[in-house]
């Protein structure tokens, strides 16, 4: 019998390389030079009250568990929106290590059962963070579901900018980045936007193309619709 493609997944496999990931992750980071520069007064406690959505593109997730831990995580708490499959279960383990929730689902399975748990968690006073070009890509293309989730709660959008001078570049669809050793990593909160309620679907699309060229700003590149 096929597995039904709103089935979350999970193994014993999936759960031990998520936690091993997730410890390596959090010594390597430690061996880095994190400089957090706060745009939008998150990582001051009373600075922003609510809930916040996160926004930042795939390849740099890497660093930004640890970031947002020594930035934001002794006052306030989030989860990460992963995928359903088991490489989502895995990162769900990993994150867990520096003290991240998660909710599963993404586009292609689950996405409307995750937008109501996103839904939930955000009016429980949790933030939410999302990879609007994951799982598969496009990459650098956000998908519809932050703007979505961002109108339908009313939380504002805290796009993440994550900088690093040395790295190496993965041979994947979104060239995964990690930083080199005691390399130097800036991870920018931006300034927070507020995407208004009962958008027409003009207006949809003009604050996704926002949002969008905002983040790819923050890479460094250059965005052109026309040839997508």
């Amino acid at each position: 019998m096929a597995r039904k493609s709103s089935e979350i997944r999970e193994s014993g496999k999936s759960t031990f390389l998520g936690k091993l990931a997730g410890r390596i992750m959090q010594a390597y980071c430690a061996t880095l030079r994190f400089e957090i520069v706060d745009r939008c007064g998150l990582t001051r406690p009373g600075g922003i009250s609510g809930p916040v959505i996160y926004c930042l593109w795939h390849n740099r997730i890497f660093t930004v568990p640890a970031a947002w831990k020594k930035a934001c995580g002794k006052h306030r708490k989030a989860v990460v929106l992963t995928s359903a499959s088991h490489d989502g279960a895995a990162l769900a383990r990993a994150v867990g290590v520096f003290g991240i929730g998660s909710v599963r689902g993404s586009s292609s399975r689950r996405g409307v059962a995750a937008l109501v748990s996103m839904l939930k968690t955000l009016r429980e006073g949790t933030d939410v963070c999302i990879t609007p070009d994951g799982p598969r890509g496009p990459r650098h293309v956000i998908q519809p579901g932050l703007v979505k989730l961002a109108e339908a709660s009313g939380a504002p959008i805290i796009p993440i900018h994550v900088e690093y001078p040395a790295c190496w570049e993965l041979k994947t669809w979104d060239r995964f980045a990690i930083p080199k050793p005691c390399s130097k990593v800036r991870v920018i909160f931006d300034e927070a936007l507020a995407v208004p309620r009962g958008l027409s679907e003009d207006d949809f699309e003009t604050w996704r193309r926002r949002i969008e060229e905002l983040m790819l700003r923050g890479t460094g590149e250059t965005i052109s619709h026309d040839l997508r």
